[in-house]
């Protein structure tokens, strides 16, 4: 089967940037189904337009993106500046399905047959979230409980202003994608962007996402003996270095939840994160790491590529607004990573805040998956 077509532009105005855009991916071949398109939230407001335009012009009915403050496309990504990049799928009809915006646990009830391909319940999905809904997190959980596998990628919107998504319509508010059928060939893997600081501990006791001890001793403590006296001192500086990683105690990897810190009590020796814990969870103290970042990524390409069940087709790729040129040297380098191990194949996404994998809600990761 053939690579999907790709393509991107950086014309200031969509009007230009579609019409380039579409001007390398015309002639449309016969099959294609589903168009994946992100765009800078230079774009936000055009969305609508930007729909309508792909649509007549492409012939394709279903529709699926989202804006970030940046955006990423084969070996290259583009940040805060107006850019877009659109990517067309040959997919049989029957293997996927449009899921509509969800912005409440009753939309999820309401919806159960779209949890469906066929006879079939999905498989896998990719989905864009709203970042300004509180309950996101739980929609995430619910929508890939209904799938076969459990599992879900994607990101959550990254915006100044308007969060729009496509989901063969111009929606926001809530949690929207596309669900695929086991016929789908797809591959995915999540590489992480901090490192710890010191051994696992045990929460025990805590009261919501205040940490009250660790390992029953205080936690701010455990924490000076983890990073040392000379950061330790700089604590209050290192608001953008130093998190805490919640391990998953259901994942057969060495992974982790990472999370701010956002404050600390040196009178009681209290930490409280940017979650909810509780008595019993495991917890490291992590650090932001780009020599541990770029590790991490050649390990997660290395192993993606070992087990591709054919040559890519195309590719998706969402990555946390705090990765790129901050955390890997220069701009493109995280992209540049990607088409050294994989090759010149076509991929899309964006700039997210915060992002998707499995049924859980990550930060400081990408989250790469490639069709084949």
């Amino acid at each position: 089967m053939q690579p999907f077509k790709h393509a991107y532009s950086t014309q200031p105005n969509w009007q230009d940037a579609a019409r380039e855009c579409l001007e390398a991916l015309l002639p449309v071949r016969k099959g294609t189904t589903l168009g994946f398109l992100y765009a800078t939230d230079a774009f936000a407001e055009h969305f609508t337009d930007l729909l309508a335009y792909c649509r007549e012009r492409t012939g394709v009915d279903h529709w699926v993106g989202t804006v970030g403050v940046g955006i990423v496309t084969t070996g290259h990504e583009f940040l805060e500046q107006p850019a877009l990049t659109i990517m067309l799928a040959e997919i049989p009809e029957d293997a996927f399905r449009t899921l509509p915006s969800l912005c409440n646990l009753n939309d999820v009830l309401q919806h159960e047959a779209n949890f469906r391909i066929g006879a079939e319940p999905a498989w896998f999905g990719v989905v864009h979230g709203d970042p300004r809904n509180p309950l996101i997190g739980e929609l995430i959980e619910h929508v890939a409980a209904r799938t076969e596998t459990g599992f879900l990628v994607g990101g959550l919107t990254s915006s100044r202003d308007k969060c729009p998504q496509l989901a063969d319509q111009v929606v926001e508010g809530g949690l929207s994608g596309v669900l695929f059928s086991a016929q789908v060939n797809i591959a995915t893997r999540l590489t992480q962007g901090v490192s710890p600081l010191g051994p696992r501990h045990l929460i025990t006791q805590a009261e919501r996402n205040i940490i009250r001890a660790l390992d029953a001793r205080p936690p701010l403590e455990v924490l000076r003996e983890d990073i040392g006296e000379v950061l330790f001192q700089q604590l209050q500086r290192l608001g953008g270095y130093l998190f805490v990683g919640l391990p998953t105690r259901d994942s057969d990897t060495e992974d982790y939840l990472v999370r701010h810190i956002v404050g600390v009590d040196p009178s009681s020796q209290l930490i409280a994160v940017g979650d909810y814990v509780e008595a019993g969870q495991p917890l490291m103290f992590c650090r932001r790491d780009g020599h541990s970042a770029v590790e991490d990524m050649r390990r997660m390409l290395a192993d993606l590529k070992d087990g591709l069940p054919g040559e890519p087709r195309g590719a998706l790729y969402y990555s946390c607004l705090g990765r790129g040129a901050s955390m890997f040297g220069e701009t493109d380098a995280e992209m540049r990573m990607i088409r050294d191990a994989l090759g010149d194949i076509p991929l899309v996404g964006f700039s997210a805040n915060g992002e998707i994998s499995r049924n859980r809600l990550y930060g400081y990761t990408g989250v790469l998956t490639v069709f084949t």
